[in-house]
């Protein structure tokens, strides 16, 4: 298949300003192309990826990606549906542009002929004065014109600032400084981005002629089976950051994906084949308790986003909690598989009796229930059986020092720290 054949076999494609002048262009030329986000935050999340992902597949096939972190525009602000976003200082998105660049890195080749760029809008538009704006830009975009657009037109009733009415004018000059000086014919975005990106277009036809030839595509919004908000758990958003969801989360995420999701999530975020997932989607269909899919899925997305090395932690902890056996984790891993289970701290260096710390840690609501739960071998320090009443815990049930691992039952976790 060629790319756009892909594309929509993954049903990536979800609107395009111009679908036949775009097919003859990439069947002619290899083009360079942008997607860009604003630095509302320290980290992308996995509803950030989509567009991302689609334009590293152009990037496949030979084109040049021109990736954007928005150092200017993240300090206005995309009008949201309901309200006026608070203004974040230049110093909070500086930092955040180098914490997303650098996630953004890990996506894309910068190497070899069709190697990633990687801009910031701050560059030029930082020095821009506003007569210059109203003048060179303003000019060109009326009124009427900005009032059609979805994301303006539902804030007129509750309000909008100028600063967020003129959002889409700061986007629209990204698109044409990029066409001017790297010859960036397309720009790609999430949905609810077409506003933004034709006023780009309108902004090029106007200002470098007519004759100018650019196109936009936006990417369809991830939606799950059941209904729920794709990339939420119930800790929150799934981040990129391994400081706010562990690798080991992370992975957890994407092999939970439920039968009815997991092909359309390969196609939307993995680079697997064609015929790889149409196998996958058959094992689905006849053996899904091997979970084949879900467990590629989660490879491929953990392995991109955190490297090998991560990825290989990920299932090591995965096995461990799945089999009981957590006696071979290290220190860390305990920390990232047991991050949300009770936790109970005990004084380092002291030794304590196992029924007196399943009271003590409320493992047990009593002592004769300890005992109880001790004499049915219903209770496991790092995955062994303990039976004895009179067991103390020592120094020899501290992984590294740091952590001893209870187990109550089949599924329930403590996690004592010292």
């Amino acid at each position: 298949m060629n790319l756009l054949e892909d594309l929509q076999w993954r049903g990536i494609i979800y609107q395009q300003t111009d679908a036949e002048g775009m097919k003859e262009t990439l069947e002619k030329e290899k083009i360079s192309l942008y997607c860009g986000m604003d630095p509302t935050g320290d980290s992308m999340h996995i509803g950030h990826l989509l567009p991302f992902l689609t334009l590293r597949r152009f990037q496949n096939h030979g084109h040049r990606p021109i990736v954007l972190v928005g150092g200017a525009t993240g300090l206005i602000g995309d009008p949201k549906a309901t309200e006026e976003r608070t203004l974040q200082t230049i110093e909070t998105v500086q930092h955040n542009v180098e914490c997303l660049t650098a996630q953004l890195k890990t996506i894309f080749n910068f190497e070899g002929e069709n190697g990633a760029i990687m801009v910031n809008n701050y560059d030029w538009t930082s020095e821009m004065n506003m007569i210059t704006f109203l003048r060179d830009y303003g000019k060109h975009i009326g009124i009427n014109y900005m009032l059609a657009k979805d994301t303006i037109a539902s804030r007129l009733e509750t309000g909008i600032s100028f600063t967020e009415f003129a959002y889409t004018i700061m986007q629209g000059m990204d698109f044409k400084h990029l066409y001017e000086n790297h010859q960036c014919k397309l720009q790609i975005g999430g949905s609810d981005q077409w506003g933004n990106i034709t006023t780009g277009l309108e902004l090029i036809r106007k200002m470098v002629g007519e004759g100018s030839k650019a196109y936009g595509m936006t990417i369809p919004l991830v939606t799950k089976a059941d209904g729920t908000k794709f990339g939420k758990t119930e800790s929150g958003a799934v981040w990129l950051d391994p400081e706010k969801t562990t690798p080991y989360e992370f992975y957890q995420f994407w092999i939970n994906a439920a039968d009815a999701d997991v092909i359309k999530y390969l196609k939307y975020f993995t680079f697997l084949s064609k015929e790889e997932i149409e196998a996958l989607e058959q094992s689905v269909q006849e053996e899904a308790h091997l979970r084949k899919a879900q467990k590629a899925l989660a490879e491929e997305m953990t392995r991109m986003i955190h490297g090998e090395e991560s990825l290989i932690q990920a299932i090591k902890i995965s096995e461990a909690l799945f089999s009981g056996d957590v006696r071979n984790l290290s220190a860390s891993e305990i920390k990232q598989g047991f991050k949300d289970v009770p936790s109970y701290e005990h004084t380092a260096g002291e030794d304590i009796n196992i029924v007196d710390l399943l009271v003590e840690a409320k493992i047990s609501p009593s002592k004769r229930q300890a005992r109880e739960d001790v004499g049915n071998g219903a209770v496991y320090v790092n995955g062994e059986r303990v039976t004895e009443l009179e067991y103390v815990l020592s120094e020899k049930d501290r992984i590294e020092g740091q952590f001893t691992v209870i187990r109550r039952g089949k599924k329930k976790y403590f996690l004592i720290k010292y």
